[in-house]
């Protein structure tokens, strides 16, 4: 089912990756959940999945986006101006969601959150609400970019640092240039090298993780092995685990 939105709000982060806030009415969701725009091009729909940012409650949807050159949706999305509409989903979907994450003596106190540019998205809606910070002891987001400008969201994961700062461990790391408050490494190779753990100050184990990944499908296909290496497996409702992750493409 679909619903037509309209843009309330742009945020440009560089001149490829930008932010847009919707006002749709879609039916509630979880955060970490996925919803579709879409447009119809010669009588054909183009429809694209887009993580939800925004945590539940708002009286929007906002996602991060890439305007891809030769994108079939994302150069519109780009060029969307407030006050113009596109069509949503009315149903958000997906399953990377704490909801998902197993309870009890298999949770582990630390909840890792492992991110290459626009999939940092679900990660900053889980932490806009309050359960991971009242399940878990250590929160650490892994944020990996090709170029500083690259990093969106500063400004609100920073001030989740404030907020729980005995809590909340950021590492960002930008791997094609100089940054002085990161690491400069492809986060499956800081994995590999124990330089993340190192830099988080806290170890990363099946005993006492929840490891969420979302990126590039090769960051998590080289992230999830090298956990795999370290005994952590993957979750599933049949058989719960300590790494869980969505691919969109």
């Amino acid at each position: 089912m679909w619903t037509t939105g309209t843009v309330i709000e742009r945020i440009e982060w560089n001149d490829k990756l930008f932010s847009l806030r919707i006002e749709a009415d879609v039916e509630p969701f979880i955060a970490g959940q996925f919803i579709k725009l879409s447009q119809i091009r010669d009588e054909k729909r183009i429809a694209r999945a887009y993580s939800l940012v925004n945590p539940p409650g708002k009286p929007y949807i906002e996602v991060l986006a890439v305007a891809v050159e030769d994108g079939q949706l994302s150069p519109d999305l780009q060029a969307l101006k407030v006050g113009e509409q596109i069509e949503v989903s009315t149903k958000a979907a997906g399953f990377m969601t704490l909801e998902e994450i197993p309870t009890g003596a298999i949770q582990g106190p630390h909840l890792w959150f492992l991110a290459t540019g626009t999939a940092v998205g679900p990660f900053i809606s889980m932490m806009e609400t309050d359960e991971p910070w009242q399940r878990f002891e250590k929160v650490v987001l892994v944020y990996g970019v090709r170029l500083i400008e690259d990093l969106a969201y500063l400004p609100q994961i920073k001030a989740l640092q404030q907020k729980y700062p005995q809590q909340f461990i950021f590492i960002p790391s930008v791997t094609r240039e100089h940054y002085p408050e990161g690491l400069s490494c492809r986060i499956p190779d800081g994995l590999q090298s124990g330089l993340i753990e190192q830099t988080a100050g806290i170890a990363l184990s099946a005993d006492n993780s929840q490891v969420l990944i979302c990126g590039n499908p090769e960051m998590i296909g080289d992230a999830q092995s090298t956990l795999t290496e370290k005994g952590l497996v993957k979750n599933l409702r049949r058989a719960p685990g300590q790494i869980t992750v969505e691919k969109y493409w």
